[in-house]
């Protein structure tokens, strides 16, 4: 695939700043990413920013799965349901590095106010709507059973269980990897890029945008024929910027979720966890680096980008586990580390966060920009269909019509797809001769990255030593020329799960990660001090509930 780095920063740069593109999209989370891949696969020049990071805002402090949304089913949200199922399944095939199958079990106690009937009516409504592609079927326990599969979970008052199946992802980077498909089809992205204002045409539409280049301080416009919001959280901000008759659209919904080494709370399965009278859902996922337990669900006010776990976020979480768990006691001490995030929940008269819809909403403003707010993770590329087809509804019939075809179920990465997978116990033994890495980081590296790690290694040079180290400088030259990572701490936070994984958040990577990074853009000592500090500031600012 193409380099899509720093260097390929600059180039789209030059590309938004002198081409008159057909879609320039503003936000670069999953949907700004599916946007861009699914306008681009049908031949449009696609222009994309970020004022921060890919992926910083909302797309990367997620529960990490993709799931139908179980819970959507009482509030006889059957279409969304229907949707997320289908798209999970599509996922399972686009992005098998991704996108794992993962069991959940659902514990039922005595006096919840759904019962067992009631849920096994759900489960097999939920194994209906996913037309029965499953990973597996869902699958009825006793109390006896239930804790034969979890023989941590509470046993007072229990019931009986459900076991059913949906699937954890890494959320960062599949939106990476779907910028990186959107680059091998041409669109020009770049992050650290602000939309600071608009140009119009007499007749009102949009002619261009106004954009600060936050890396140079430089300003420039670019011009387009369309332009989409994908900015989640500030859709507000940004509309009221460039509609004057702007009304609030939005009901940001702050969820926290706090990560514990799988050693301190081991788990096989998922956990689903029904709170506040079964309205609020927490789960407990574990992973192949760590188990997640989250998330919250209230309203926010806040600044977007300053939001952080608080003290009361945490205890409310600590307080679940404690009631679903308390042979395993669970403390605060036990915690890894935290992150929260801001849903782009629009607005719909719900008396709760937690009942407001998750379906997303397309609209048009001034004729030529769209915007796309809400949804679910899971219906991210579907959702992105749907824009570039309510996009091209203002332009001629003809141009529509070549355009109808997106053919975006193809998997994001060539070589990253089930029959490499297949294929990787040969991958390993034709590796390890070629590398100074041990076979578990061998291994690593085929299950994140497919195939790629054929040149993930090649990356390795005569000054490289034996040792932990080397896994994390291959990652992090892998990043700068694949992801378009030049800073450490979105390295930290959005390239490897170090920091919510290990209990140093890998502070003993940390020169080592600062030299790759300084080697490749000739970072000045002081600039070295600053990306440290910026990490750090992040990492006391989040974990502030620590102290």
């Amino acid at each position: 695939m193409k380099e899509f780095s720093f260097k390929t920063r600059q180039k789209n740069i030059e590309t938004l700043k002198t081409k008159k593109l057909d879609v320039f999209i503003i936000g670069g989370g999953i949907t700004g990413a599916g946007v861009a891949r699914d306008a681009s696969r049908r031949g449009l020049s696609v222009g994309l920013i970020d004022m921060s990071d890919f992926s910083s805002g909302t797309s990367s402090r997620s529960s990490k799965l993709v799931h139908g949304g179980l819970r959507y089913l009482e509030n006889l949200e059957f279409g969304l349901v229907f949707e997320a199922l289908s798209e999970r399944a599509k996922l399972f095939k686009m992005a098998p590095h991704l996108v794992h199958p993962l069991r959940f079990l659902l514990p039922l106690y005595r006096g919840q106010r759904v019962g067992m009937f009631k849920m096994g009516l759900g489960m097999w409504l939920y194994d209906i709507l996913s037309l029965f592609d499953t990973p597996e079927m869902h699958k009825r326990h006793s109390s006896k059973s239930a804790i034969e599969a979890v023989k941590s979970l509470k046993a007072n008052g229990l019931a009986g269980a459900y076991e059913y199946s949906d699937a954890y992802m890494d959320d960062d980077r599949l939106v990476h990897e779907t910028l990186r498909s959107a680059n091998e089809s041409g669109a020009a992205s770049a992050s650290y890029i602000k939309a600071i204002g608009a140009t119009y045409h007499d007749c009102g539409k949009i002619k261009s945008v106004k954009c600060k280049d936050l890396v140079s301080n430089e300003e420039f416009f670019v011009e387009a024929n369309s332009f989409v919001s994908c900015v989640g959280p500030w859709t507000d901000e940004l509309g009221s910027e460039v509609v004057n008759s702007w009304k609030s659209r939005m009901r940001p919904s702050k969820g926290i979720h706090l990560t514990f080494k799988k050693e301190r709370f081991p788990l096989k399965k998922a956990v689903v966890m029904p709170a506040d009278n079964d309205k609020r859902i927490i789960f407990a996922i574990p992973r192949h680096e760590m188990v997640i337990v989250g998330t919250t669900d209230t309203d926010y006010q806040g600044d977007l980008s300053e939001v952080t776990s608080l003290e009361e976020d945490v205890q409310y979480v600590l307080n679940i586990i404690s009631d679903y768990f308390p042979t395993v006691e669970i403390k605060k001490e036990d915690i890894v580390a935290s992150y929260a995030g801001v849903r782009p929940l629009v607005k719909d008269g719900a008396a709760s966060e937690s009942s407001t819809s998750r379906d997303h909403v397309i609209w048009s403003e001034l004729k030529n920009l769209t915007f796309v707010a809400g949804g679910k993770y899971t219906t991210y590329r579907n959702m992105a269909e749907e824009a570039v087809d309510h996009m091209l509804e203002t332009w001629p019939i003809e141009k529509r019509l070549e355009l109808s075809s997106p053919n975006t179920e193809e998997p994001l990465n060539p070589n990253a797809t089930d029959r490499v997978f297949k294929e990787q116990e040969q991958l390993i033994a034709e590796l390890l001769p070629k590398t100074l890495l041990s076979q578990n980081q061998v291994q690593f590296l085929i299950e994140r990255h497919g195939r790629e790690a054929v040149e993930i290694i090649k990356l390795e040079n005569s000054n490289d030593k034996v040792g932990e180290g080397l896994l994390w400088r291959l990652e992090a030259r892998w990043a700068q020329k694949t992801t378009m990572c030049f800073s450490v701490r979105d390295f930290y936070l959005r390239r490897t799960p170090l920091f919510l994984s290990e209990t140093d958040h890998g502070l003993r990577f940390l020169e080592a990660i600062v030299e790759e990074f300084s080697a490749a853009l000739g970072w000045t000592p002081g600039q070295q001090q600053a990306e440290v500090a910026s990490f750090k500031k992040h990492r006391d600012a989040e974990l502030g509930w620590k102290s």
